[in-house]
């Protein structure tokens, strides 16, 4: 883990509700596994909000990476106001990534709203490692929806919106059809009602396709000490940000 004062370089919207955010912080970014984390420090002091966010690498480039975010709260609202050249602290990369298997197969990616944004750094080296990638998104509406040009060309992407608005209707889980079938591994992100409707569809088809998921519990610490991401695994009590967030998804759900 690295400590680190970072400059940001760039910070706009991605979608409704939604930015990017490049960061130059060459230690924080390098030797990044997909899945992995960082923590920001969203205020002037440290003090307020006390606590660093955590925000999963969305890319990596070099010496510099980019984070996905919602701007949903005090600390989330202070990070969107920055703008570039100014100073921002950071430490990382955290968390266990998920892990691409070793020879090229068909690697199925869903993602559930800004659950999205470690899917995109994990289909561009998957892609560069060979395998196959089919990613779907699910969100409310088509305006929360990662935009098809964020996605290495070699991607197939596939959206579905609860109310419609991009076709199909529904929950993404419900659509998973012929993916599914094709896929020889499962990867996902996503909030704790995706995962368990996921692990729901996953165990009728009869395969074992050892689906990893990254967990999105709040991680005020990053590294174990504060307990406030502890979760239940038929494994005992872990702590998401330490022992995760990559899980098995059927030890969890």
């Amino acid at each position: 883990m690295n400590i680190e004062t970072a400059t940001l370089l760039s910070n706009e919207p991605a979608y409704e509700g939604a930015r990017i955010a490049w960061l130059h912080a060459p230690g924080v970014s390098a030797n990044v596994q997909p899945g992995q984390f960082v923590m920001v420090h969203c205020s002037h002091d440290g003090l307020d909000p006390m606590f660093a966010r955590a925000f999963s690498y969305y890319r990596v480039d070099g010496d510099r990476f980019a984070i996905l975010y919602n701007v949903v709260g005090k600390g989330t609202g202070w990070l969107a106001e920055r703008g570039r050249g100014d100073q921002v602290r950071v430490y990382g990369p955290l968390g266990n990534g998920l892990r691409l298997p070793d020879q090229a197969g068909n690697l199925l990616l869903i993602g559930g709203g800004v659950g999205i944004a470690p899917l995109v750094d994990t289909a561009e080296r998957a892609i560069a490692a060979g395998h196959q990638v089919v990613a779907m998104m699910g969100a409310r509406t088509a305006a929360h929806l990662l935009p098809a040009s964020a996605w290495p060309k070699e991607v197939e992407y596939v959206v579905v919106t609860e109310d419609g608005s991009a076709r199909p209707k529904g929950f993404v889980t419900e659509h998973l059809g012929q993916y599914q079938e094709w896929a020889s591994r499962v990867y996902a992100c996503g909030p704790s009602a995706m995962f368990e409707s996921l692990a729901n569809v996953l165990r009728q088809n009869g395969r074992r396709q050892r689906p990893e998921i990254l967990m999105e519990e709040n991680m005020p610490c990053g590294w174990g000490m504060c307990y406030g991401c502890a979760i239940f695994t038929k494994h005992g009590v872990r702590l998401c940000c330490k022992d995760g967030p990559r899980f098995n998804l059927f030890d969890v759900f």
